[in-house]
């Protein structure tokens, strides 16, 4: 799977979505705003509890978007599978296919381009 192409085509897809839904796509930009707006957890925590739910809802656009993210923010490889295990306790074999595709879209991220 291309990860990066991936996360290229949500973005474009969100763009035109939030363009034919402008005052809902605004709502939710204030929401993630103030989730990140210095609160006690830092962005990389938030970021790794974006990432668990995201696997447990099975939700692959998230997971692409909140690894990249992740990776921006300086999760480790480890840090992240730590996160992926615990959404597989909370979330059983589905989020742990999931959990799967985290690892994978982590090591694609973080491949040399080629």
């Amino acid at each position: 799977m291309d990860w990066k192409a991936k996360n290229a085509d949500i973005r474009a897809n969100l763009r035109v979505l939030n363009k034919t839904i402008p005052e809902t796509a605004k709502g939710f930009a204030a929401i993630s705003a103030g989730v990140k707006a210095g609160g006690a957890l830092d962005l990389k925590a938030l970021e790794f509890v974006a990432l668990g739910i995201a696997i447990s809802q099975c939700c692959e656009p998230c997971i692409g978007l909140h690894v990249e993210a992740l990776m921006k923010a300086g999760a480790t490889r480890a840090e992240m599978a730590d996160v992926a295990a615990m959404a597989v306790q909370m979330g059983g074999g589905p989020a742990l296919m999931y959990g799967a595709k985290a690892l994978a879209a982590w090591d694609e991220f973080a491949a040399p381009a080629a």
